[in-house]
């Protein structure tokens, strides 16, 4: 992609740009946008009211990242805007097929979350490994039962996704004493292609799902996969829920083929509250938090300051992605 297209240089910008911000639920915090104050001219809408205002935005701020509202109004009719930004390292719950062959820059928030995800990575894998949820259901129970825990260096990882997640996970991990393998689209230089993948999950203690959501990832965790794990093995998604399905997950933590799984992501969100997930063996729940540390929100506004002050200079924006590939190249 040539640094014209990164600059959204298809059609002529305007002195006073409009930036259109999909606002998030009641109640979400907006933000923090005064640095544009006399540069652009700020508007909000709300996921009914997007396809009646894109056609008159310059500028899109895809705040509400868990809305699906961009990619239902952008096949419409009108122009759209030369430049989209969306405050979420993911874009699948943006791109659509009229979104992909426009001429429309899309950028990430890829950045921001690395290192709070990999945090929260070493903190599921040391509860894991030292069976915090157990000591705590017997604290409930009044139940004084000792028993022996897992040391974790020496341990192996195995973490799907080479993007900066992926590789915080990998380097706190590695704090830790596990060995880890990384595994990409292709091989490269500290990375194992998709050649390797079931060699290293026959070998891994600990899988790390953070691989953005494409075609090629869709549901790449199956029924097969989990029965290359060793049985003493655990798997973690921090990625998307759609790489997973669910029901082989489920059998496996129930026949006990898998000693434990924790998910932060799923397939459908809110998990419902009949969902088996719930209650599965071995089975940690969280909803989707991985990489909200205090401030995030305030880090997603200065990002996209940040970005808006480049693109109104002219200058080639960063994370650009890869409407084709569904990530930001080099990820």
């Amino acid at each position: 992609m040539s640094v014209s297209a990164h600059r959204g240089a298809s059609r002529p910008r305007p002195s006073r740009p409009r930036v259109l911000v999909l606002d998030g639920p009641p109640g979400t915090p907006r933000p923090r946008l005064g640095a544009l104050l006399g540069r652009a001219e700020v508007a909000y809408t709300d996921e009914a009211g997007l396809a009646a205002e894109l056609p008159r935005a310059d500028v899109l701020l895809v705040w509400d990242f868990l809305s699906d509202a961009v990619r239902d109004a952008w096949p419409g009719g009108g122009r759209r805007p030369l430049w989209t930004h969306t405050a979420s390292a993911g874009v699948d719950r943006l791109l659509c097929p009229e979104l992909a062959a426009s001429d429309t820059v899309v950028t990430n928030a890829r950045g921001v979350f690395d290192q709070p995800i990999a945090e929260y990575v070493a903190a599921l894998v040391l509860a894991l490994a030292k069976d915090l949820p157990g000591t705590l259901e017997a604290q409930r129970r009044r139940e004084w039962r000792h028993r022996e825990s897992r040391s974790v260096a020496g341990t192996r990882a195995c973490v799907v996704g080479t993007g900066p997640i992926g590789r915080a996970v990998t380097t706190t991990l590695g704090a830790l004493g596990v060995t880890t393998a990384l595994v990409g689209r292709r091989a490269r230089a500290g990375v194992h292609g998709p050649e390797d993948l079931d060699r290293l999950l026959a070998r891994a203690d600990w899988v790390v799902c953070a691989a953005p959501l494409t075609e090629e990832t869709r549901g790449m965790f199956g029924a097969r996969r989990f029965a290359l794990l060793q049985p003493s093995a655990h798997f973690l998604n921090i990625g998307r829920g759609q790489l997973v399905d669910e029901e082989a997950l489920l059998t496996a933590l129930t026949s006990r083929s898998l000693a434990g799984a924790a998910l932060d992501v799923f397939q459908h969100e809110p998990l419902p509250a009949d969902s088996p997930l719930w209650t599965a063996p071995g089975l940690l729940v969280s909803p989707h938090m991985s990489g909200d540390v205090a401030g995030w929100r305030d880090r997603l506004g200065a990002q996209f300051v940040d970005l808006y002050e480049a693109w109104a200079d002219g200058k080639p924006l960063w994370n650009v992605v890869d409407k084709e590939r569904g990530y930001v190249p080099g990820a």
